[in-house]
């Protein structure tokens, strides 16, 4: 066991920071700003054995034995700690450290990341490759990650078991995101936060599952426009560019197949559908009505086509005599209001669905005072 001793202190400084001969130790322990402690063996720390360096910004403590993080109440100028590599379970005792910018805890025994609701100027976070229970992962307590949404910049969270990682979408000051040996899969969740990481430039995922799709390095350049690092290399501006015209190219391609998709499916569901009845609306002075815009030419076809219908009016003229055939050459009809039809002829109508169910007779003709296409349920 090493505790932590004014001695040590003392002995763990850099050349240019060294106690001078007649200067009292009181005097410099308060000049010091950078204290060197790491791989030391230290497994404790009290209260009070750091409180007359009031100077410090730069505290080294890494590969040691810490359980807990140190009570730096009296060191409240520290911008820089380096915890990683000890046996800490819990972040805490961090509040009156306001100043600090930059905090390493990786290689510990962390589960949550709590505790740093006040420390409105940290701008990086270490924690990577903690020493996490069989089948847990890494926690964010929801009270850190609306502090840190507004200033953190730099995460790592590598080597943690994580298989999503949504709940950092509103960290949107982000440059740099290290994520590396985790379990993340889903391109789609990736593409959603880098979006939101308008300041990303470096992107680290090596040793994740989606690093094995197809075209990872070329869909993930073109999520993130402003990326410039993904798994450690660089990516060159022509590179982007090209990826970007290959991207643009293949969703116009994929809209245009859409649009032909639909238009054959809506041809499809129109062809499928049962025609409606034919309405026979009642005019107000011809119980008929007139066959809009149908051509001469048409019209002879219908009466050619109904002439050879067993119930047509041609046909049963076949049976008769000379006389009667004579009469039906020049075929008249008129209807209860005197309007005289030349050239009629009766056409059978089936029910909707059934071509073998007879619905009943529509006579068509010309108005001979008119000269209208005129057709009558009879």
């Amino acid at each position: 066991m090493v505790k932590l001793t004014i001695d040590l202190i003392a002995r763990c400084t850099s050349g240019y920071t060294k106690k001078k001969r007649d200067e009292s130790v009181q005097h410099y322990l308060k000049r010091l700003t950078h204290l060197y402690l790491e791989d030391r063996g230290i497994d404790e720390i009290g209260d009070d054995d750091m409180a007359m360096c009031r100077n410090l910004t730069v505290l080294y403590l890494y590969d040691n034995r810490l359980c807990k993080v140190p009570n730096l109440n009296q060191n409240q100028n520290v911008t820089h700690l380096y915890l990683q590599n000890n046996e800490i379970s819990r972040i805490e005792h961090l509040s009156p450290l306001r100043r600090l910018s930059k905090l390493y805890l990786g290689g510990n025994h962390i589960t949550v990341v709590e505790g740093l609701e006040k420390l409105d100027q940290l701008q990086e976070l270490h924690l990577e490759n903690q020493n996490l229970p069989p089948g847990e992962k890494l926690l964010f307590d929801p009270r850190s990650l609306l502090m840190m949404s507004t200033c953190i910049q730099v995460l790592n969270v590598s080597g943690n078991y994580l298989d999503s990682i949504r709940d950092l979408e509103c960290l949107r000051q982000m440059t740099q995101f290290m994520a590396s040996d985790n379990s993340l899969n889903d391109m789609k969740e990736l593409a959603h936060l880098v979006s939101s990481w308008r300041h990303l430039w470096r992107l680290e995922l090596m040793g994740n599952p989606l690093c094995h799709r197809p075209k990872y390095r070329d869909r993930v350049i073109v999520m993130a426009h402003k990326l410039e690092v993904l798994d450690g290399k660089e990516i060159s501006e022509n590179s982007r560019q090209f990826l970007m015209k290959w991207q643009a190219s293949k969703d116009a391609n994929k809209r245009k197949k859409e649009r032909s998709r639909k238009a054959v499916a809506l041809e499809h569901t129109y062809a499928e559908k049962d025609l409606p009845p034919v309405a026979m609306p009642k005019h107000a002075a011809i119980p008929g009505y007139i066959m809009p815009g149908l051509p001469r030419k048409q019209f002879d076809e219908v009466l050619a086509r109904s002439a050879s219908l067993p119930n047509s009016a041609a046909a049963a003229g076949r049976g008769l005599g000379p006389k009667a055939q004579s009469d039906m050459s020049v075929p008249k009809y008129r209807n209860t209001y005197g309007t005289t039809i030349h050239n009629y002829q009766s056409v059978p109508t089936f029910e909707p669905g059934n071509a073998h169910a007879t619905r009943g007779l529509i006579t068509i003709g010309k108005d001979l005072a008119s000269g209208d296409l005129l057709a009558f349920d009879t």
